[in-house]
């Protein structure tokens, strides 16, 4: 799997449109999370929960921002495909379900036991 970053031009494109949008939804929670505030105390106390729930999800779009462009950048280097703890190639399978992913299913599961 490994190779120079022709071979994955389609999944490049794909992580580059991937990449915009998870961009384009970091903006829209960055704005939500510093709008103003209700004075009305209920209403306050919704908007803090809003934004406690919000604040999570900013994390979660900034680790996918970061995978999303680690994956983008060893494909310019041609080491897409490759484990990244082991150096096993990444099975096509979970590739195809995790154009992201930089470890492969044994290394994942080691990494999540």
């Amino acid at each position: 799997m490994s190779g120079g970053g022709d071979g994955f031009a389609a999944v490049r494109t794909g992580l580059i449109l991937r990449l915009a949008d998870l961009r384009a939804r970091g903006a829209r929670v960055a704005a939500d999370l510093t709008a103003p505030i209700s004075a009305d105390a209920e209403d306050a106390a919704i908007e803090r929960e809003d934004d406690d729930a919000l604040a999570g999800e900013d994390a979660l779009l900034a680790r996918e921002v970061a995978a999303v462009t680690a994956a983008i950048t060893r494909i310019d280097e041609g080491s897409y495909g490759i484990c990244t703890s082991c150096g096993k190639e990444i099975s096509a399978e979970r590739l195809a379900a995790k154009p992201e992913a930089a470890l492969c299913i044994e290394c994942a599961r080691k990494l999540s036991a």
